[in-house]
């Protein structure tokens, strides 16, 4: 009996060392992808990286190296702390940057980015589509329901706009629809600064009635048929960038 049981908490530590393996790979290859995804946009991405570390090393040692008290001791790892910083920061916006850039222009990039909006936002990719594969995402947040689209044709895509809204407005009453339209032509908001520009938008729903808002917006997704977002080469590890972003 105790050999038995000895076998199966054996086992258990084997099967949490493997996970813990495997998560670890994981992670190490989803930098590897992020950065193989920026050299090909950003082909300095090494050398500026090695400088953001030498810069940050040298200002984490002259703070440390002028603190009363044993300085030098704590200067080496407290540059280095500095130094490895400062390259995390750089690299998470050269990461952001290129992908952005290797995104802009393809068939549901727009959803892609929207990915990048966690806590407190809700996104439904394609809830709009037509024929010419212009389509328009939803966002239900803090300023209401966003409708984000993009396409090629500027008037077709504000004509598939206003029918979204329409419907959205049957059923949530007061609540506000705002219209965002992904692209770089006049009055449109360009993909790297879409997030931005959506998190900056005035807050007029509260976190309570935002429960109330979503089952409100069943009402408006049970009329409709599943639309299936635009297939095209959007960055699969775009998860992976974003959590390298946020230190996960």
């Amino acid at each position: 009996m105790s050999s038995t049981t000895g076998q199966t908490r054996a086992e258990k530590r084997a099967a949490k060392k493997a996970a813990k393996a495997e998560g670890g790979g994981g992670r190490l290859s989803q930098i590897r992808d992020t950065y193989a995804m920026t050299k090909r946009a950003d082909p300095k991405i090494g050398l500026i990286l090695a400088l953001s570390f030498v810069v940050g090393a040298l200002v984490g040692f002259g703070i440390f190296f002028f603190i009363p008290g044993p300085s030098l001791l704590f200067a080496i790892p407290g540059a280095i702390l500095f130094g490895l910083l400062a390259t995390v920061i750089v690299f998470g916006r050269r990461a952001q940057a290129s992908a952005y850039s290797q995104m802009e222009g393809q068939k549901g990039a727009a959803a892609a980015a929207l990915t990048m909006l966690k806590r407190g936002w809700k996104t439904d990719p394609a809830v709009g589509f037509n024929k010419q594969q212009d389509v328009v995402h939803r966002v239900i947040g803090p300023p209401g329901i966003v409708l984000v689209g993009e396409g090629d044709s500027q008037a077709r895509l504000r004509t598939l706009m206003v029918s979204e809204r329409k419907k959205h407005e049957r059923v949530l009453g007061d609540v506000p629809v705002h219209e965002v339209i992904c692209g770089r032509n006049d009055g449109e908001v360009p993909l790297p600064k879409l997030v931005k520009h959506i998190r900056r938008m005035d807050k007029q729903v509260k976190p309570a009635e935002l429960t109330d808002v979503r089952a409100r917006i069943k009402a408006v997704d049970a009329r409709r048929g599943t639309v299936p977002l635009p297939k095209g080469p959007v960055p699969t590890n775009m998860k992976g960038m974003r959590q390298n972003m946020r230190g996960r």
